[in-house]
């Protein structure tokens, strides 16, 4: 045999083309139909969905949990924000097709959002990875589904435009894979979703004028956006507005260790930058509906010359959907959170760091604070036009998928035709039923005294 001849088995398997990935996943049809995605009917012995909050409330900060519960309580939209364990218990009891992506894990309609590039234009992507975990494309699919489909009622409108706005999300998604998959994996990886040339897509003259400039307003402001945190007398300080935002008190110690440690994991050119700064104040926020309850605090850090940044630091634990995909590769939390966000955006936070051992027994990880009036653009637009939104959030989710996951194959399973968003459509009204359920027997829960609730005071 002529030396310089491959070995049998040696060397990595051929890569297989895009044509034959695609076979592929239509082949997975056979082990779970398209339209099965449509089913859904509540297992016979399905965990009380109040209990599953109280389990999750038992490691929160108690002084909050109230806080947490009087958020959920206000309709079925804010209930299923916080819902994300009982949504995890329910897809995880169904068939999957299998196919694994970097989940977000609790991609809601109202976890995505806008960012400013480095270049300074508006980028719009998912904004939430407290879950994140490998698991089937389809469970994040269904989530954002659900949502458009409670969203839709809350907003007063019928079963066909609740449909209609599920099956445009499924259909975006569908079509951003398929695109996806057609071309190089660099340019796939390179992909964004621009908010300027999204917002073409509004039919409204009058509310893409708005969308345009309220987005560059905002993306002017945030250049600027803490220029109120610097007090009349020179000091720096950070506002209180208990119970939402107040000092930590004994355990401020926990954001200053936390703080320090997490430089630890920074590429060099990070740290030299963050170095450049020096934490002058901490104090706690509770923020979103399902995180609330868990250690979280804004740190102000200032150069000599009072050039400011902010820092969140955030507490990571194991992700609802760890039960049903599996624990992940992680032990640490805060790092399954950081790789997650950094498999699944499009710019990722320049900020983004964990710390490499847990501080008083809690994992953490560090990101930039979002400026509230740049995020809010994508409320905006979600309250403006919901069809167009659920095209918007479903091509941003392929976007994410298609980083991780194999587009052509997850393409070649959903298909050409219709099938799959009709039956995403369908689960979701059913879900929404469910979820309808759920909040009725949470708001049962809290008038009998089960559930504790507190006032927001952001209303």
């Amino acid at each position: 045999m002529n030396e310089s001849s491959p070995v049998a088995g040696a060397g990595p398997a051929p890569l297989p083309t895009v044509q034959e990935r695609r076979d592929a996943g239509q082949e997975r049809r056979r082990v779970l139909p398209r339209s099965a995605h449509a089913e859904w009917t509540p297992a016979a012995h399905r965990t009380d969905p109040v209990r599953i909050l109280e389990e999750q409330n038992a490691s929160r900060i108690p002084a909050l949990v109230p806080l947490r519960m009087g958020r959920m309580k206000v309709d079925a939209l804010a209930f299923l924000r916080g819902a994300a364990a009982i949504m995890a218990a329910d897809l995880g009891s169904i068939p999957n097709s299998g196919l694994i992506v970097q989940a977000c894990g609790d991609a809601h309609l109202l976890n995505f959002s806008t960012f400013a590039s480095p270049e300074g234009t508006s980028l719009f992507d998912v904004n939430d990875f407290d879950e994140t975990l490998p698991a089937p494309f389809e469970w994040d699919l269904k989530r954002l589904a659900a949502s458009f489909a409670v969203a839709g009622r809350v907003h007063g409108l019928g079963e066909k435009a609740c449909r209609a706005l599920v099956r445009r999300s499924a259909h975006a998604y569908r079509r951003m894979l398929d695109e996806l998959a057609s071309v190089p994996p660099l340019d796939a990886w390179r992909a964004r979703i621009d908010l300027d040339a999204a917002v073409e897509d509004i039919g409204d003259r009058d509310v893409r004028k708005q969308i345009r400039i309220q987005a560059h307003q905002a993306v002017q402001a945030s250049r600027d956006a803490h220029r109120h945190l610097v007090a009349r007398d020179g000091t720096l300080r950070l506002p209180e507005r208990p119970p939402a935002v107040y000092r930590l008190g004994p355990e401020e110690h926990v954001a200053h260790v936390a703080f320090a440690s997490f430089l630890a994991s920074l590429a060099e050119e990070r740290r030299v930058l963050v170095e450049r700064y020096r934490l002058h104040d901490v104090a706690f926020k509770a923020v979103g509906v399902g995180s609330v309850g868990m250690f979280a605090a804004i740190g102000l850090f200032a150069t000599a010359d009072h050039e400011v940044l902010l820092l969140q630091l955030k507490e990571a634990q194991r992700s609802v959907l760890a039960p049903y995909a599996g624990d992940s590769a992680y032990a640490n939390q805060g790092q399954r959170v950081v790789v997650g966000q950094r498999m699944m955006q499009a710019a990722a936070d320049v900020f983004l760091g964990w710390n490499d051992a847990s501080v008083d027994n809690r994992h953490f990880y560090v990101r930039g604070v979002k400026d509230s009036r740049l995020a809010g653009v994508g409320t905006s637009l979600e309250a403006s036009g919901l069809p167009f939104y659920a095209r918007l959030c479903g091509r941003t989710l392929a976007r994410s998928h298609a980083r991780s996951g194999d587009a052509a194959m997850i393409s070649g399973y959903l298909g050409n035709s219709d099938s799959f968003d009709d039956a995403i459509a369908e689960f979701a009204l059913a879900y929404a039923d469910q979820t309808k359920a759920d909040h009725e027997a949470f708001v049962a829960a809290i008038k009998s005294g089960r559930i504790e609730v507190a006032d927001d005071p952001k209303r």
